[in-house]
């Protein structure tokens, strides 16, 4: 084999040795990413409540929704911790 064509092998071989261990060290520190998107709605929410119009009161509306749903899941969590206190304590 000629000079040239050792030296192309050899250039291969180091290119295909430094991205084999680039992605085996890639592949064992793999970090998955997680959003929170839940608070980027409440923020363009709250942002657009904020504002006059037909926009504003819609907003406005949609966060009374939201607040009372939240209530609403909270008082349903209580009725029914208190149905088990009743069941326990053996009333109907």
């Amino acid at each position: 084999m000629s000079r040239k064509s050792i030296l192309y092998c050899l250039r291969i071989v180091i290119v295909t040795v430094i991205f084999s261990v680039g992605y085996l060290f890639g592949s064992l520190t793999h970090h998955s990413a997680n959003a929170d998107w839940s608070t980027i709605g409440e923020e363009a929410l709250k942002e657009a409540t904020g504002g006059s119009g037909a926009l504003g009161s819609v907003a406005q509306l949609g966060t009374a929704i939201t607040d009372m749903e939240k209530h609403v899941s909270g008082l349903q969590q209580n009725l029914d911790t208190l149905k088990k206190v009743k069941a326990a304590l053996g009333g109907k």
